[in-house]
């Protein structure tokens, strides 16, 4: 009977027992916390691809507004431009039209003098 074991050594070796399966069920319990259930995922990733196309389209509108915005302003550019040169020609053309009218009275009185 040296390997029998007392009624003392039992219950101490029971609630040994105990407390490592309590223990492994905490642990089991802290496991289970941290793991998300396959619905909670599922809807998790179709939120996320919705967000995702979501942001997909309004990058795509910026995009659009971004190359209307840079094609409006190089119409304005050029719009600009040919408005410039017109007001260039035009004022040369104030500025010679005086310029040629007085040298063609000029010319018109040398040649009205010269002509007497």
């Amino acid at each position: 009977m040296p390997d029998e074991l007392s009624v003392g050594e039992l219950g101490r070796a029971v609630a040994a027992l105990r407390q490592e399966i309590q223990v492994m069920g905490q642990g089991i319990n802290a496991r289970l916390d941290k793991v998300v259930s396959t619905e909670v995922y599922t809807l998790q990733s179709a939120y996320t691809d919705q967000r995702i196309t979501a942001l997909g389209q309004e990058v795509q509108k910026v995009a659009d507004a971004r190359d209307s915005l840079e094609t409006a302003f190089e119409q304005y550019q050029l719009a600009e431009r040919d408005r410039r040169e017109r007001e260039r020609q035009a004022r040369l053309y104030q500025m010679v039209l005086p310029v040629l009218m007085g040298l063609l009275s000029a010319a018109i009185a040398v040649w009205a003098v010269v002509a007497k």
